[in-house]
């Protein structure tokens, strides 16, 4: 029986929408403020705003963790964000995502969740 030595969560949602300006960095300070609160170990941390003259409107966020990565990417104008959080060891990936997720209802009430899958990772033959 295989055995797994990390998580990989990933959410989808549409009609993110807000009225928040520079959303992209406060979402980096959710994610950050959800590691911390994790018992992950945040290692850098960086925000792109996408002002669409090169890229569709948005940003791109990540949380490199010493356990792996947290990201978000965002759409602006067409209300789509994209959360993976993927941990290894025993972190939980769902609570940091669940976290975020939280604060995430109260920025955008009319925000739909689409899909919330998870995947093992680090499969092994055990140890």
């Amino acid at each position: 029986m295989k055995k797994s030595h990390g998580n990989h969560i990933l959410v989808d949602y549409t009609n993110f929408f807000t009225d928040v300006k520079n959303i992209g960095n406060l979402i980096l300070s959710l994610m950050e403020q959800a590691v911390d609160n994790s018992n992950a170990r945040r290692v850098h941390s960086h925000v792109e705003i996408f002002d669409g003259v090169i890229s569709p409107p948005g940003f791109a966020a990540v949380v490199l963790l010493d356990e792996s990565h947290l990201s978000a990417h965002c759409y602006s104008e067409k209300g789509w964000l994209a959360i993976d959080c993927f941990t290894c060891g025993g972190t939980d990936a769902k609570s940091i995502i669940d976290e975020i997720h939280h604060h995430l209802i109260h920025l955008s009430p009319g925000m739909k969740l689409e899909k919330q899958s998870s995947a093992d990772r680090f499969l092994h033959g055990g140890e």
